[in-house]
């Protein structure tokens, strides 16, 4: 009888191992072998020569293995098989007992009756992962091995977001009325996969939920289209946690109204909200870099390149040396940077309008350097993070503790949209004409340019003091 040795197989030798350095030893082996098998083919559906056999090819793998893990000879072997089958003239099915002179037991279970594969498909459905660690790995294959006796299929367990929501959507949204499906669906297709559907489903956590309903609110999104993006979220999530694939739903957060409501007030008085001046600008630059990890210098230049260009934060991620004409400099805004199901993607900016940007000369000597930085290709990124990855508003955020300092700065109301604020308010006050300042900002209406000129303090007194020169006769605004 041929053993087919599998004493090479890695896994078993990991076993053998172990079992030779005393951490544990074999009291019975309990093995499974299961085929589909009706024609006489072989792995490369090539008819053989000769016929397979359970016993004296099958199970004689196991034989050999048990007796290489029990460490001691098989004294005892008893086998019983089932009916022989009609074409192939072979036992479809056999049962085998062995003991070994150590006592360590082996039951072994084969058939030719048993459909692995999909019939339909004609695939065999598996599911894999790979880990840097071998507890990861044992964890991962722990996880898998309650999932499945808890009736969870496997498969689920290891779905995207995105396609688990396919899967499990009708029963997520059962019990609603087609008016609230409508919207909802509408809000996990443009909302909730773009942000998080490449996620897998137990790698959704609170931090990620944030960060997407926060992204939305910045993208402008109503109240009513944000709460019902974030209602379907929950309501997946909340399935999930019922097939058990995780314990708790990440997805009920708290606290973004008032972030809303931060947002309505950016769009009715923008100018409340920007910094009164550079020295405001460059100090706030430099306290972010010194509560930096590594005092990362690169974030101290976002924020004044964003702070005197009035660009959002994804633009300036996104600017490449190509677009600064050194000569004229002037910044051809053409990308910006934003996520996207599978990671963070530079596409063109919002509304597709491309727009030029002056460069004022107090961030000249920032952005050559950056240039020099980035090297001769003109594809190359001026802005990145410490590790040379995109930068994003909420990673601006995390890697600086945004909210702390701006705090600690007395600027509790200042966002990092607070810097495009800032910077089209400057140009305002500085006189450039508002179909200029349109044009630098991008703005797809008129009426949004118009809320930063707002009129300051001595735009008013002055404005009286015009009226009074028109109804007084003889009277000029400077005096009699």
């Amino acid at each position: 009888m041929v053993g087919h040795t599998r004493c090479f197989n890695p896994s078993h030798q990991w076993v053998r191992q172990r079992i030779q350095a005393g951490q544990f030893r074999i009291q019975q082996m309990d093995v499974q072998t299961y085929f589909f098998r009706r024609t006489n083919l072989n792995a490369l559906r090539q008819q053989r020569s000769w016929i397979d056999h359970l016993l004296w090819h099958h199970a004689t793998h196991t034989v050999d293995l048990f007796a290489y893990q029990a460490g001691a000879p098989i004294v005892q072997a008893n086998a019983i098989q089932g009916p022989i089958h009609p074409e192939l003239g072979i036992a479809m099915d056999m049962s085998i007992q062995l003991r070994a002179e150590n006592g360590a037991i082996c039951t072994l279970s084969l058939s030719f009756k048993v459909r692995w594969s999909d019939a339909a498909a004609r695939k065999r459905h598996s599911v894999s992962a790979s880990s840097t660690t071998e507890d990861g790995a044992l964890a991962w294959i722990d996880r898998m091995r309650k999932l499945v006796a808890a009736g969870v299929d496997p498969t689920m367990a290891t779905m995207s977001l995105s396609e688990y929501g396919t899967a499990v959507m009708d029963m997520a949204l059962r019990g609603l009325e087609r008016k609230t499906t409508d919207p909802y669906l509408a809000g996990w297709r443009l909302r909730v996969v773009p942000w998080l559907g490449h996620l897998q489903v137990d790698a959704i956590t609170h931090g990620a939920v944030d960060r997407a309903v926060y992204g939305w609110i910045a993208d402008g999104s109503g109240r009513s289209t944000i709460k019902n993006s974030a209602a379907v979220l929950v309501r997946v999530m909340q399935q999930a946690v019922r097939d058990g694939l995780i314990e708790h739903n990440p997805a009920r957060i708290t606290g973004w109204q008032s972030e809303f409501r931060k947002a309505e007030d950016e769009l009715d008085d923008p100018r409340a909200l920007a910094l009164p001046d550079w020295a405001a600008l460059s100090g706030l630059a430099d306290a972010l870099v010194e509560r930096s990890s590594g005092r990362y210098r690169g974030w101290g230049d976002v924020v004044l390149f964003a702070g005197s260009t009035a660009a959002r934060i994804g633009e300036v991620s996104g600017v490449r040396v190509g677009d600064i004409d050194t000569r004229t400099w002037v910044w051809n805004l053409c990308r910006q940077t934003t996520t996207s199901p599978g990671g963070l993607v530079d596409k063109g900016t919002k509304g597709k309008r491309r727009r030029k940007v002056p460069i004022i000369p107090t961030i000249r000597d920032l952005v050559q350097r950056r240039i020099d930085s980035a090297g001769p290709d003109p594809m190359g990124r001026l802005f990145k993070g410490p590790r040379g990855g995109r930068i994003t508003t909420a990673i601006l955020r995390d890697a600086t503790h945004w909210d702390a300092v701006v705090s600690a700065c007395g600027y509790e109301y200042l966002l990092r949209h607070g810097l495009r604020h800032t910077g089209l308010t400057w140009m305002a006050d500085a006189g450039v004409p508002v179909h200029v300042l349109r044009m630098i900002a991008g703005h797809g209406s008129l009426s949004t340019t118009q809320r930063y000129l707002h009129p300051d303090h001595r735009s008013i007194t002055s404005a009286g003091e015009a009226l009074m020169a028109h109804l007084t006769p003889g009277r000029s605004i400077t005096g009699p």
